[in-house]
């Protein structure tokens, strides 16, 4: 895994005097707290590949689904949607599928805690419909983007929640279009191959799978100047409830092989690129 120390010695090139936070857990707006608690510690063991979760603060309108009434610094809001089980069953799931070294359980990381988000090359994020970050935030965003991070929105559905996501997207980058991803990227076939992909449902509005006008899956982007993806857009979509329900029978298991196949997809893309 060569590649992912260069792109994590890229992304750590910050003064000494600041440090990368220690592991926590918060609780989660859909259980509480996790029920991988039992396979989780104050000291994790360390692992080359560490699946991160971003932590934001949420717009206050109500109309996103789960954005949660409390202080997003403590959990329990938005940003905490299919955390901490979805993390730790992709940390399990490419542990099992691959020769990743991961760490068992996920890195929360925020934005505003110095030079943090710098240590935790790969990140995913949840109902970012909801997210209402600050121009500091969005500053530190797309520098951990253009050194070479990756992140992956998910989890959002309809016109509102594309709205939302795009209010906030616009100040990490004014000037960088949103793009639809051909189905001969090589995201979808760096290892499995994925040129059909079907609609990765949310769990709670089964049987349909989507809310509002969200009927419509898309895959989009935003690259860098090479053409590296740094922010991979899963449009109405909840690859991540796929992960954490993969075992769950009433879940459709299409859609979970679909999830888990992706997540490869996108954390080997991120080692690599």
């Amino acid at each position: 895994m060569g590649s992912l120390w260069i792109a994590a010695s890229l992304l750590i090139a910050v003064p000494a005097a600041w440090a990368q936070q220690a592991w926590r857990e918060y609780p989660s707006i859909e259980r509480g707290w996790g029920r991988g608690r039992d396979f989780a510690d104050t000291n994790p063991e360390p692992g080359e590949f560490v699946v991160g979760r971003l932590m934001f603060p949420h717009s206050r309108g109500g109309w996103a689904f789960g954005t949660g009434g409390g202080d997003w610094r403590r959990g329990g809001t938005a940003w905490t949607v299919d955390y901490p089980d979805g993390d730790r069953m992709l940390a399990r799931l490419l542990a099992r599928l691959t020769t990743i070294d991961v760490r068992a359980v996920e890195q929360p990381v925020n934005l505003d805690d110095d030079s943090d988000p710098f240590y935790w090359p790969f990140m995913i994020s949840g109902l970012v419909g909801a997210w209402d970050l600050t121009d500091a935030q969005a500053s530190k965003l797309r520098e951990y983007l253009l050194r070479g991070g990756f992140l992956l929105c998910d989890s959002f559905y309809g016109t509102v929640e594309w709205e939302g996501f795009v209010a906030s997207m616009r100040r990490v980058f004014p000037d960088r279009p949103i793009l639809e991803l051909p189905d001969d990227h090589p995201i979808f076939h760096i290892v499995y191959d994925l040129s059909d992909r079907p609609q990765i449902p949310t769990w709670q509005q089964l049987p349909a799978g989507y809310r509002r006008d969200g009927a419509v899956p898309y895959w989009r982007a935003i690259v860098d100047d090479h053409g590296r993806i740094m922010v991979m857009i899963t449009f109405n979509n909840d690859v991540a409830d796929g992960w954490q329900r993969a075992d769950e029978y009433r879940y459709p298991q299409e859609a979970a092989s679909a999830a888990i196949r992706l997540g490869v997809n996108f954390a080997v893309y991120a080692l690599t690129h």
